[in-house]
Formats: C-alpha cells, sequence, structure tokens
C-alpha cells in the first residue's frame, strides 16, 4: 500500500511520522511506502525529505514550485502511488498510523472508501464546533452521512482514485465524490493526538470556503448532467419576484430586488465558471519541480506531457 503525506512547513514532525509508519509496517508484515508532497514549505519540509528518502527506499518526495493546496499536494500523490490501497494521512502527527490495521479491516469487509473519525478532538472549540456543524450540513446536503468528512485520515481502493478528482479545497468531500460514483462509503472511530510540533495552518475562514465549496460539489454530484434543474428554477423564481414587483402593493416590501437578482447573477456565473474549471484540465493545479527516492521513476498519471518526467522537473538521486 501507499501512503500520500501532504506536507506544508512540517519540518519537525516528518521524521518521527514516517518511523511510526514503518513501525506499524514491521509489526503486521506490511508492504508501505510513503510520498511525501512538499507544497511549497517555506521551512526545511524538503531537506527533510530528501534526507529521509535518502534513508530508506520506500520513502518519496514531491517538491511543488509554490503552495497549491492540499487537495493539489494529494492529486499529486494519488498519481504516483499505484498499490491497490492508498492511504491519505497528514503530517503534523495527529493521526495515528498504528490505526491502519483497522483500516484495512474495513476494507476487507467490502469497502471501497474508508474515512477516520476523530470522535474525540484535541482541538481548540473554534475548530471542533463549526466542524460539527459542517459536517451536518454535508450530510444534509449530499446524503452522504458521515461524522467527520473533513478528516485527513482515509484509504481508498485505487480504483476510486483513478475516477474521483480534486481541486481547490474538495479534499474533504472524497467521501461524497466518491459515494457519488458508486463506491461504497464507511468510517471508523480513530484517535486522533494532541499537536506537538508546527501550527495549525487552517483558520476561520476554511468554513467559508467550505460552504461554497460544499455547494459546488453539491451542484456537481446531484446536477452535473441536468444543470437546468437548478438554474431553471432560480430564473423562475428571479423572474416571478420580478412580476411581482410590479404590484402596487408589493413595492414597497421590494426595494432590494436589483440586489437579489444581482446576487442571483453572481451566483449563476460563479457556479457555471466552477463548472468549466470542474471538467477542465488539471495539468495547471500544481507545478513538480523535484522527485527524490522512488517517485522518481513514478510516471504522472492523466495530463502528463511526458512519461519519463515532466516540464521544469528536476529528478534528483539520493
Amino acid at each position: 500500500m501507499d501512503i500520500v503525506i501532504p506536507v506544508y512547513n512540517e519540518q519537525d514532525s516528518l521524521a518521527g511520522l514516517v518511523g511510526e509508519i514503518f513501525d506499524v509496517s514491521a509489526a503486521n508484515g506490511y508492504a508501505v511506502r510513503v510520498v511525501l508532497v512538499d507544497d511549497g514549505s517555506r521551512d526545511s519540509s524538503w531537506e527533510r525529505i530528501v534526507e529521509l528518502a535518502g534513508r530508506d527506499p520506500r520513502v518519496g518526495g514531491l517538491r511543488f514550485r509554490r503552495n497549491s493546496g492540499k487537495a493539489a499536494a494529494l492529486m499529486a500523490g494519488f498519481a504516483v502511488a499505484d498499490a491497490d490501497l492508498v492511504f491519505m494521512m497528514d503530517a503534523d502527527g495527529q493521526d495515528p498510523p498504528g490505526e491502519i490495521p483497522r483500516f484495512l479491516q474495513k476494507i476487507d469487509e467490502g469497502f471501497d472508501v474508508v474515512s477516520g473519525w476523530k470522535q474525540r478532538r484535541h482541538d481548540p472549540w473554534h475548530k471542533v464546533y463549526p466542524s460539527r456543524v459542517f459536517n451536518a450540513m454535508i450530510g444534509a446536503l449530499t446524503g452522504v452521512r458521515l461524522h467527520d468528512h473533513v478528516c485527513g485520515f482515509k484509504c481508498f481502493r485505487h480504483e476510486v482514485l483513478r475516477e474521483v478528482r480534486i481541486r481547490g479545497e474538495f479534499h474533504r468531500f472524497l467521501g461524497v465524490l466518491a459515494a457519488a460514483k458508486g463506491f461504497r462509503v464507511t468510517e471508523i472511530p480513530t484517535l486522533h493526538r494532541p499537536r506537538t510540533t508546527g501550527v495549525s495552518k487552517y483558520g476561520l475562514s476554511r468554513f467559508v470556503k467550505g460552504f461554497l465549496d460544499l455547494l459546488t460539489v453539491w451542484l456537481l454530484t446531484r446536477y452535473r448532467w441536468r444543470p437546468i434543474h437548478v438554474f431553471g428554477v432560480a430564473g423562475l423564481l428571479a423572474g416571478t419576484v420580478g412580476l411581482l414587483a410590479w404590484v402596487p402593493r408589493l413595492r414597497g416590501l421590494l426595494w432590494p430586488l436589483p440586489a437579489v437578482l444581482a446576487g442571483l447573477v453572481i451566483l449563476a456565473v460563479g457556479v457555471l465558471a466552477e463548472w468549466m474549471v470542474a471538467t477542465g484540465p488539471t495539468d495547471e493545479l500544481y507545478t513538480v519541480t523535484e522527485r527524490v527516492g522512488w517517485c522518481r521513476r513514478a510516471v504522472r498519471a492523466e495530463g502528463s506531457a511526458s512519461a519519463a518526467q515532466e516540464p521544469g522537473t528536476v529528478n534528483r538521486d539520493v
């Protein structure tokens, strides 16, 4: 199995995390490879990745030219991962590798995606409670009811990753996107450890972005092939409100009508733009500038200009 770990300014946690992963693999007889994707870190994360890859051939690394986001880092890692089972895991050390056997037990029951559920979170309240509300919203809108959609600890069968494409901050909705493709999705409670190194990369703004992404995912999974059912209804409602504005008795109640219509137009344009991005090519989501370890020999999946080496990529022997 392959384990994909996005890295952004996590220089102090990498050696310990990789060591734990290989301890678990040795204790259980797993064949494991790790790919560490440096998402434009400004600390010494890349130097640590190069060092780890030089010490152990099971470690590979990819380096982005700039910070492109967690979803892009996961996509780059998934593109080189070719094992039958692929994990994603955060680099901060809060997800214990000792939980890996429990994920595999669930996969053996016939599920295609197993998501972690941080039942007891060691995070501040301003992250925990909004996250609970957000997870409830995802379940209500999509019908995929998990306690912790946004958990960064997940396991996939490889065929899931061949069909599911993410961008922006869609990594939160991997379970939803997989379920929309007909894959079986479940979750297991997992331990969640306090962060001991580094700082959190997420602020309150992620919930605003998350809500907008949730709206896009809902549209793409429910109405991708029948968008008229969404835009048609919205247009009819807007037209009805506009007609009612001509009724003298209601004019005083509809003074914000221009703003409402402008909002509808802007929302429609935004959603259409999202649709175009979602169905377009993914080549420019990220640029890999360096590869180390076993990732030097890995071939990027669809969208690659060359099977041997991507433009602008430097392959380093370690």
